[in-house]
């Protein structure tokens, strides 16, 4: 089978165990099939009762941990996991399927041939989240908006991300479209022209008293960062939620 890097990934014609080293992946996984997974990082938070063995993080998963669960197939995320790390598991042997999700199309097609390759029909979660993003109204006017991921130092989203597409879905603009970096380091006080800035809880913690402070008279939208940035069975909830939280934002 070819993943979406393109490279061909000798999937065993039964998968029977999963190890995902991506929070969203895993809740794709295990929503769709809970027995199948048998590992996942320590940020794997969804579903709440996930109960399998734990690898680190996204960015340092315990490659030899992986290993010795014997996983028949390993789920990453091109941006979410290091080359290095990947290469390290195909190299003990294991099958390793990568995703590059970059807008809302490609997360429906490439979440199908994911669960595809562990062996999964197409499930009825991600047929409604196709649906509900499908017949979502176009927003009557558009907002351009900074979109800070990190605080210390300040980051925000660029160029060519999932984040991006969502926001523009919900009629949002994101003024470091165009920047050299996916997630570029930004100074609050030198930025494009907005009239919004969106702060997810994650991967910092934005909150009221965190965050607004910085962009003095300009609304803020304080969001999940679950539904803005992973893609999964959370979807069709951010196509509910997110588009009150971004008008909410006066």
């Amino acid at each position: 089978m070819i993943d979406d890097l393109g490279l061909t990934v000798a999937v065993p014609e039964r998968v029977t165990r999963v190890v995902s080293i991506v929070p969203s992946l895993t809740e794709a996984v295990a929503v769709t099939a809970p027995d199948l997974l048998v590992g996942a990082t320590d940020w794997c938070t969804h579903p709440p009762d996930l109960d399998v063995q734990r690898v680190r993080g996204t960015k340092n998963p315990d490659v030899e941990k992986i290993v010795a669960l014997a996983p028949d197939l390993v789920v990453a995320n091109q941006e979410e996991n290091r080359p290095s790390d990947l290469d390290a598991l195909r190299a003990a042997g294991l099958a390793v399927w990568v995703t590059d999700i970059r807008t809302l199309d490609g997360a429906f097609a490439s979440l199908t041939r994911m669960l595809n390759a562990c062996g999964l029909d197409r499930p009825a979660w991600l047929d409604e989240a196709e649906a509900t993003w499908a017949t979502l109204p176009e927003p009557p006017v558009r907002r351009r908006a900074v979109v800070p991921i990190w605080r210390k130092p300040w980051m925000a989203v660029g160029r060519d991300t999932f984040t991006g597409a969502v926001l523009h879905r919900l009629g949002v603009d994101n003024v470091l479209a165009d920047a050299d970096e996916r997630y570029p380091r930004i100074d609050p006080a030198h930025l494009p022209p907005h009239d919004l800035v969106v702060l997810p809880d994650e991967p910092y913690l934005f909150t009221a008293d965190d965050g607004p402070d910085a962009f003095p008279g300009v609304p803020a939208a304080l969001v999940s960062g679950r539904l803005l940035t992973w893609y999964g069975p959370s979807l069709a909830e951010a196509a509910r939620v997110l588009p009150g939280a971004v008008a909410s934002a006066r």
